[in-house]
This record gives structure tokens, sequence and C-alpha cells, in this order.
């Protein structure tokens, strides 16, 4: 078995000054569309997300830039709770890796969000 984790923690203040700067080129960068809908508008959510990002290539050993941001995707179920969906070169890393099974787990305060990435499958 292969177990492979992540963990991310970013200030919510940094997510909306990004936002607020680059507007929509900075979130179709960063986001899907899906995401971005999930999210509303709301910075805290939008910065979870790029926590779960984050939190999810560190898992797969990568960090960003052999896999892209959107290659990496948060969504909800309708109960709320969180689930990854990897596409392309993510789901390919993760595929070599043996990774089958995804967890992810996001929070925030006031000023921090935060996720926690956990992946199993079997070598």
């Amino acid at each position: 078995m292969v177990l492979k984790t992540g963990i991310d923690l970013i200030e919510i203040d940094r997510v909306q000054a990004a936002i607020e700067r680059h507007g929509t080129r900075f979130l179709e960068r960063v986001f899907t569309p899906q995401e971005i809908t999930e999210c509303r508008g709301r910075p805290e959510a939008f910065a979870a997300l790029f926590a779960a990002k984050e939190a999810a290539v560190k898992a797969l050993g990568t960090g960003i830039g052999p896999v892209s941001w959107c290659e990496v995707e948060t969504l909800h179920h309708p109960s709320g709770e969180p689930y990854l969906r990897l596409h392309g070169r993510a789901k390919a890393i993760a595929g070599r890796l043996g990774l089958e099974y995804w967890s992810v787990s996001l929070t925030h305060s006031r000023g921090l969000a935060a996720a926690v990435v956990v992946a199993i499958g079997s070598e």
C-alpha cells in the first residue's frame, strides 16, 4: 500500500489581493469554471481551494509547475463534503504512483485557510 499526504496554509488576504489586482485573469488561471461557481465570490472559499491545490501537488510530490493549477479541482458533494478531481498531468502522475483514492479536508478562520490531502493506493 502507498500513502501520500499534503498540507497547505494560506492567508486569505493574499488570495483576496490577487483577485482584486488581477480579477478574472487570476481566477481563470487558478480555478476551474465549476470551482469559481461554487466559491460564489467568497475570498475564504477561494483561499481554501488554493490551499487544497497546493496540498494535492505536495501529495503528488511535484508542486505546481509539472502540474497546472486547473489540473487539481476541488468540488463539493450536495452534502457540502469536498472532494478532489484530478485532470491531465495530475491524473497521470497519480496513476504512475498507484494513487487511487483521495481525501481532502478544508478549513478557514478569519485570516487563514488550510487544506489537508491524503491519497492512498497500491504500489
